[in-house]
This record gives structure tokens, sequence and C-alpha cells, in this order.
């Protein structure tokens, strides 16, 4: 008897739009097309699509856009959705202290409504592949983890969540209080634990962990090099925050010797497995050290100017080679909670202390794009629209009033007003229609959260 037969895959059709492929060449097409088969982009090329393309399910006019390759979070700390806007004028140290003891009462429902915001908000927003580094776990508190990764599957989007963990409270010279943080051994046992429980591993993977003590001040030298050891072993990536301030650097010269980057060195946290998020105080021997390793970097232009905490180096890490990536980071320094908004935050800024050439429209799409996928080390399957990677993409808008006068269309994404989403797909999935979320209730994220928020204030509140 004959195997039975797979059914053809079901074709969307989108043509008559602006492409930018952000592929090696950075191609780019006045007026395309994309086909997606089933969760593949098929093919994508000028004019409209090919004539006789079979079992087509939907076909889109994409007059007045532009499509692009899904945008690529690379560091976020979901669980700040409920306490943004706290500790508005402090620097990085004050803001952490300021805020611990609330973090510290957070619980599953609240990570989960609160994980579910910061989706909402960045999925919303032209985001295809999430990342969250969640690093508190209060004991008692449920599955914080499980609740992230459960909020990322209801809405539909890929997900790169770091199983973070702190052991150096205050009493043994850290920053965080002891109540926030884990003993070394039950960290790693839990890191373990989430791996073996939810990491694919797969080309098609809607979710891959990877492993993330918080920070040099607030994390043991036995748990970096273990946690290093750890993720090695299991075939996972690295994550962590580096050279974020001066404070920072000033701690790890007092504390082991020697600067963030080469603290990092020698406890086996540089190679092309780790990506770091900041590293906004790095002299040249750093900026080669990550050049030289393949070490990449989370660029969070409006964390880092909300917290006063620096400009990164990031055309220089650019030129160098480095990967480099755009995060949100944390909506309790990022209130926006969106990544689209970052493309123009990081240019601007880039300009005011580089200059003119600093980084151009295109070198901003591609840091959010292709540059994310490489940092999350998913560049074979996500960041640009090429025959074979997956169906990860996003229609702009660009007819209407707030950009219809920018011929360029690149320039009129990254430059002008936050564009509209027509059209989000992941996994050749749609996820957002004309700017609305298709796979949950808007609505029902919002009141949730604001109630969440608010339990979470007057628990903080009664000690």
């Amino acid at each position: 008897m004959a195997a039975p037969t797979a059914p053809p895959p079901q074709r969307i059709v989108i043509e008559n739009c602006a492409v930018a492929t952000v592929d090696a060449h950075d191609t780019e097409y006045a007026s395309g097309h994309v086909v997606v088969a089933g969760n593949r982009i098929e093919s994508v090329g000028p004019g409209p699509a090919p004539e006789g393309v079979a079992h087509v399910v939907r076909r889109v006019d994409g007059t007045g856009h532009l499509v692009t390759p899904g945008l690529v979070n690379t560091h976020h700390h979901f669980y700040q959705w409920l306490t943004r806007g706290l500790a508005q004028n402090a620097p990085l140290f004050d803001w952490l202290v300021a805020l611990y003891p609330t973090w510290a009462r957070i619980d599953e429902p609240m990570v989960h409504a609160a994980a579910q915001g910061s989706l909402a908000m960045m999925v919303r927003g032209g985001v295809t592949t999430a990342m969250d580094h969640h690093y508190v776990f209060p004991r008692g508190s449920g599955d914080l983890l499980g609740a992230e990764i459960r909020a990322a599957r209801e809405m539909g989007v890929r997900f790169s969540p770091a199983r973070g963990s702190m052991d150096l409270g205050r009493s043994a010279g850290g920053l965080p209080p002891d109540f926030a943080v884990e003993t070394t051994e039950a960290a790693l046992i839990a890191t373990e634990e989430a791996i073996d429980t939810h990491h694919d591993p797969s080309y098609d993977s809607m979710l891959r962990i990877a492993v993330a003590p918080c920070s040099p001040f607030s994390v043991s030298t036995d748990l970096l090099r273990e946690a290093a050891e750890l993720a090695r072993r299991k075939g996972v990536r690295l994550h962590t925050h580096g050279s974020e301030t001066v404070e920072e650097e000033r701690f790890c010269k007092e504390r082991f010797g020697m600067g963030p980057t080469d603290y990092f060195e020698s406890t086996g946290w540089l190679g092309d497995d780790v990506w770091m998020a900041h590293c906004v105080h790095m002299n040249d021997a750093d900026v080669a050290a990550f050049a030289r390793t393949g070490t990449g970097v989370a660029h969070c232009p409006s964390s880092n100017a909300r917290l006063a905490a620096g400009t990164a180096r990031v055309p220089d890490l650019i030129g160098a080679g480095v990967p480099v990536g755009l995060g949100v980071d944390g909506t309790a320094s990022n209130e926006s909670g969106e990544l689209h908004t970052e493309l123009r935050n990081a240019l601007l800024i880039h300009r005011l202390a580089g200059g003119p050439d600093a980084l151009t429209v295109r070198q901003a799409l591609r840091l959010a794009t292709y540059g994310g996928a490489q940092v999350l080390g998913r560049a074979d399957g996500i960041g640009s629209l090429e025959a074979g990677k997956l169906a990860d993409l996003v229609l702009w808008k660009l007819d209407g009033i707030g950009h219809s006068t920018i011929a360029d269309p690149v320039a009129a994404l990254v430059l002008g007003a936050p564009a509209p989403v027509t059209l989000s797909l992941i996994d050749g999935r749609p996820v957002v229609e004309d700017g609305r979320l298709t796979t949950v209730d808007e609505d029902l994220i919002a009141r949730t959260a604001r109630d969440e928020a608010r339990r979470l204030a007057r628990i903080a509140a009664d000690g």
C-alpha cells in the first residue's frame, strides 16, 4: 500500500510592493513580490509573482507598502512591563536598587500578563522573533519561565527565552538584595531543566532556550564559569549584560582586577555562541576581542539613553565585523516597549555621537533584522527575505499621511513616524492584520496587565 502523499503547501502571494530583502547584497525591488509556501519563503523577486503559482489561498496587493524581514528583538525583560514609569531620573545602579524590592514580589500570573503585554506591543510593531532575559525567581512564585513560554505560544511568536540567574547578593558584595538571588547550584539545576524541557534546536524551531546569568555585579565567578560549561555541553547559546555603565567597569576592576571584557574572557564568556546586552563602555581592545571571538552585541539605544548609560560604539563594532542586533530592553527603562522605533533612535543617537555617516537607514534596518538573527544564532533561517528561509515577514503601510512624501521606502520606515503594519507573518501564519493582533485579544491583555501591575504595586507597598 502506497504511503499517503503530503498535501501541497498553501501559498500566500504578496506583490506590487517595494521589497527590502536585507540579503548579503542588500537587494531591493521598487516593485516586487514574495511567495510564501507553508512556513517557507518560496520566491522573492521583481515585478508580480510568477504566473502559474498553484494552491494560492491568499493574494495580497501590496501597493503603497514595503515588505521586509520580520524584526528580531535581541534583549528584553518582560516582567518589567508591570513597573513602567518608576525611578524616572535614576542611573542604572540606583534604578536597580529602587526596583529590586518590587520585582522580588512577582509571581506566575504577573509574569504571564507582563509577557503578554510586552509581546503584544512588539509583535504589533513588526517583531517576529522575540527574546527575553528573565533572571528574578522569588521563592514560591510558580513557573515564571513557563508563563512566558505560554504567552509566546498563545501569540504565535518565535521565541528565544534566556533562563537568567543571580547568586551574588548584597551580603556577598553584589548589587541585588539577598532575597532576590538563588544559590549557584539551584540556578544551574533550574537552567538545565529549562533546556531539557523546552529547547527545540530544529531549523523550524519556535522556541530556543539560552543560558543567561545576569551580570558581573549580580553573579559569582563560579556561576559564570559553570553556566558557560553547561551551555556548551547542551549546545545552546549564552547571554548576559556587559559593559553597560562606568560603575560596572569600576566594579569589575575593583573586584577582579580587570575590565568587564577581560573578566568575561577569563570565565569562558567570549565566543560565537555568546551575545551580550549593551556593551556601551568598550575600548579598542574590547572591540577587537569581540571581533576576534565572534561575540555578539544586543544594542539598546532607548534604554541606554533613559538610564544615561552612554552611547555604544556600534559603528566601530559593525566596522570590526562584530554581530550587532537591536533590543528593546525591559520596559521599566524603555517604556514604549517597541522595537521598530529603535531603528530611528539608533540612527539618531549614533549620528549625534559620530556624525552624519555614522549609521545609514539601511544599516539600521539590518541591525533590526539580519543582525538580530546573527546575534541569536538563527541567520540561516530568519533575518532576510530569501528563498528557503522561514516565512517571517512584515508588510509596512507607507502610503498614508506619515510617509507618502518620502520616496525612499527604507528611509520612510526608519526616519518616518512608526509605520502601520498591514500584515505580519510568523512561520507563514498571519499574526497581525491591519495593525491588530489576530491570535490574542489586545484589549483583554491591556486590562489584565493593568490589574496585575496594580496588584504588584499593592503587594510591594504592603512590604
